[in-house]
C-alpha cells in the first residue's frame, strides 16, 4: 500500500482509506501537505530562532533543543481542505477526498520551555512560527509558510516543537529536523521545517494567516472566520468505496474524531440515510486522538448500498449531511458515504 498522489508539484499526497482503520498510521503512509518544495535540512546544522518581544533572543541547534525535558503526544492532524473534492461548485486548491488525515505519536519538548528561556515581554499577542518553504503565491511575491497563534496556545503543555514522530526521527517529508505540533487544531497550524519563531505585539497579517486558510461566504459562519480547530468528522475505512461484500458478517468500521470535544456516538446507515444505527465505539489512544468505531451488517438484500457515517461530539456537534461549501473548501465535514454490492 502506498500513498495516493494528489499533486506531484507540489508534492500533496493522501493515506488510502482502509489504512485509517489504523490507530497509529505508519509513517510511510501518513499524509503529506506541502505548499513548496520540500526543504532538504542537515538536521546537524539545523538552527532555530527565537526573536522580537522576548528579552533574550535565541539561536539554538536541534542538540539544544533535545536537551530540553520531552514530552510526547499522540495526535490526530488533519489537513483543512480535507473532503474539498466533494464540493459543488468547486473550489480552487489542493483536490483532496477523505485520506488527509493521520494519527500518529509525537516526541519533543513543550513550546513554553523555550518561550521561559527567552523571556516574553508583557506586550506579546501571538507567536509566529516559520517554515524553511517558500516560494511565490502571485507572480513577483514569495513568501515563507508561516502561521501564528495565540500566546495562550503556546503555554500549553502539549503544544510540542516535535522532533520524532512514531518512535522515528522526523522524516524529510514531515517536517525534518523540527516541526509544530497543535493538537486539536487542523494541521495548518502544525509548521513543518520549523526555522523561526517570532513573538510579536500585534496580530500577525501574512498570506496563510489573512487570506488563506479562511471561512469565506459559508453559511451560518461569520465571513472569514479564520480555520482553527477541525471539525467534528467519521470516515468509513473498510469497506472501501465499490467493495463487494458477502451477504452476512460484514464489519463496516472507521475513525471518528473532533477539536473540540471527544466523540460521544457515530452512527451508521446501510440504506443512504434513511435510517441509523448507532456503533461501537472503541478506546481512542488519547485525548488528542481519533477514536475507533465499528458496526455488524447482515445486509437484508443484495445488491447496491449506500454506506453512510455520521459523528457526533460531547459538545453536540454534529456532522452535516450536506456539504459546508465555502469559497475556499475547507471544514468541509459532510457525512462520508460509501457505495458498496453485496453479492
Amino acid at each position: 500500500m502506498r500513498l495516493i498522489t494528489i499533486e506531484e508539484n507540489p508534492y500533496n499526497a493522501e493515506t488510502p482509506m482502509r489504512e485509517l482503520s489504523r490507530i497509529l498510521t505508519p509513517t510511510e503512509l501518513f499524509y503529506v501537505r506541502s505548499h513548496f518544495d520540500i526543504p532538504d535540512l542537515d538536521p546537524a546544522a539545523h538552527r532555530l530562532q527565537i526573536e522580537g518581544a522576548v528579552s533574550v533572543p535565541l539561536n539554538l541547534g536541534l542538540k539544544e533543543i533535545q536537551d530540553l525535558p520531552s514530552r510526547s503526544v499522540t495526535a490526530t492532524l488533519e489537513c483543512a481542505g480535507n473532503g474539498r473534492i466533494g464540493l459543488e461548485p468547486k473550489v480552487p486548491g489542493v483536490r483532496w477526498a477523505f485520506g488527509a488525515t493521520g494519527t500518529a505519536h509525537f516526541t519533543g519538548a513543550s513550546l513554553h520551555h523555550l518561550l521561559d528561556r527567552a523571556g516574553i515581554q508583557d506586550a506579546a499577542v501571538e507567536a509566529l512560527f516559520i517554515g524553511a518553504d517558500r516560494g511565490e503565491v502571485e507572480p513577483g511575491r514569495t513568501v515563507a509558510f508561516e502561521r501564528s497563534l495565540p500566546m495562550s496556545l503556546t503555554r500549553h503543555a502539549d503544544t510540542l516543537l516535535a522532533w520524532e514522530m512514531n518512535g522515528e526521527p522526523l522524516t524529510r517529508l514531515h517536517g525534518s529536523p523540527l516541526r509544530l505540533v497543535v493538537p486539536r487544531w487542523y494541521a495548518v497550524a502544525s509548521v513543518k521545517w520549523l526555522t523561526r519563531i517570532r513573538i510579536l505585539t500585534q496580530p500577525f497579517q501574512g498570506h496563510y494567516q489573512t487570506e488563506k486558510y479562511l471561512y469565506e461566504r459559508e453559511k451560518g459562519t461569520a465571513d472569514k472566520t479564520p480555520v482553527t480547530t477541525m471539525r467534528v468528522r467519521a470516515v468509513i475505512a473498510r469497506p472501501a468505496e465499490g467493495e463487494v461484500v458477502p451477504g452476512e458478517g460484514v464489519e463496516i468500521a472507521g475513525m471518528a474524531w473532533a477539536g473540540e470535544a471527544p466523540i460521544r456516538k457515530v452512527e451508521v446507515s446501510v440504506d443512504g440515510g434513511r435510517s441509523w444505527s448507532e456503533s461501537i465505539l472503541g478506546a481512542s489512544p488519547s485525548e488528542y486522538s481519533w477514536t475507533p468505531w465499528r458496526l455488524s451488517w447482515s445486509p437484508a438484500s443484495p445488491g447496491e448500498h449506500l454506506l453512510v457515517a455520521r459523528a457526533t461530539d460531547a459538545a453536540g456537534h454534529a456532522q452535516p449531511l450536506g456539504q459546508s461549501w465555502n469559497a475556499q473548501g475547507y471544514g468541509n465535514n459532510v457525512v462520508h458515504q460509501v457505495r458498496v454490492k453485496v453479492r
